[in-house]
């Protein structure tokens, strides 16, 4: 069994029957799974899965606060940008291409800490990061955490139900997953303290870090508009905490092919490029998994990438040390040779595939 097939721990359902068929749970099946990993009396190896879901109810009472007290179109305006397109962004950046795909490195720490902590902290790395790469090399397979043929709830829900890592690692296999995120600041548990909770990150290095996070940007907004642009900013973040679960149940076509020609090139999967995610965050999804270990997703014009944009101007600023630009590659290998191909009246890329 190759390493990435145990890294997760498996649901109680299984990802896939006796023949290797993907099994698809149903709702209760997955509710059932959801609340039994969110329970840190059962287990406090729990803690990560339920940390995440409660760090969203501690930021609702600030999306309340602007509804009821500090309403107004402008603080909307304000608040959508930040969560759609500034934290958005940054899950791109930070989770994405370099957490995962370390698509580029930075020149030292201090610039790595900066982009971290860009925006408010909701998501711990070890959840996205090691989970992100079993879905790569699983895409719509079974052991896919997120697979969209299982259904929206199947991949809202992943990040408590299938996105841990596995409980009984060997130490071998722990000091090999760690590595997953070694390179992000993250101190890792001993494999003692693995064993412990079930995690490589710390639960109370996690927790304060996190809260030292929030104290600084409310204290920075704060000071900027005080406690209606505070709560706003801090209300709104709640969207796209919510909002980033539903991600790969849309970005695989929500488990149907709609991949389309001279739109989307990697027909390996059911990925696909769409415009909302690809202007706000730079999620040009198929182009990514064409080429995950890209700094830079947006390769036709009218592909706007505002994560290569921070990239790219950090890089102008010294802070970052190498990056990789797959854009040649792609237009080369791809894009130059289909529409070489349609004006010669070839057959479907599609249909080839």
């Amino acid at each position: 069994m190759a390493f990435i097939d145990i890294v997760l721990e498996p649901p109680g359902y299984g990802w896939q029957d006796e023949n290797g068929n993907l099994i698809k749970p149903t709702n209760r099946q997955i509710l059932k799974e959801f609340f039994y990993r969110q329970n840190i009396f059962r287990t406090k190896k729990n803690w990560m899965n339920f940390l995440g879901w409660f760090w969203v109810i501690c930021l609702t009472p600030f999306l309340v606060l602007f509804f009821v007290k500090y309403f107004s179109w402008w603080l909307c305006l304000v608040g959508f940008i930040y969560s759609m397109v500034i934290m958005g962004s940054h899950g791109t950046i930070w989770y994405h291409r370099y957490g995962t795909h370390r698509a580029y490195s930075f020149k030292n720490k201090f610039w790595r800490f900066i982009t971290q902590n860009l925006v408010i902290k909701v998501i711990p790395e070890e959840m996205y990061i090691v989970s992100h790469h079993v879905h790569h090399g699983k895409s719509d397979q079974p052991g896919d955490p997120y697979n969209a043929n299982c259904g929206f709830l199947y991949c809202f829900l992943a990040d408590t139900n299938h996105q841990s890592i596995a409980k009984n690692l060997s130490r071998e296999d722990y000091e090999r997953i760690k590595v997953f995120i070694d390179h992000t600041g993250v101190t890792p548990n001993t494999y003692e303290q693995y064993q412990k909770w079930g995690t490589i990150a710390n639960p109370f290095r996690t927790i304060t870090s996190t809260l030292l996070n929030w104290v600084f940007w409310y204290g920075t907004f704060y000071l900027i508009g005080g406690n209606a642009l505070a709560c706003t900013i801090f209300g709104w973040a709640v969207l796209w905490a919510v909002g980033v679960r539903t991600f790969n149940f849309e970005g695989h076509g929500k488990g149907k092919d709609k991949r389309q020609e001279g739109v989307d090139f990697c027909w390996d999967d059911m990925s696909i490029n769409q415009y909302w995610p690809g202007y706000v965050a730079g999620e040009w999804h198929n182009n990514h998994h064409l080429f995950p270990n890209s700094a830079r997703a947006g390769f036709l014009p009218h592909q706007v990438d505002l994560a290569w944009c921070y990239v790219y101007l950090l890089n102008m600023l010294g802070g970052i040390k190498s990056f990789n630009n797959s854009k040649q590659v792609f237009y080369e290998k791809y894009y130059l040779p289909y529409i070489k191909e349609k004006q010669a009246g070839g057959k479907s890329v599609k249909d080839a595939a």
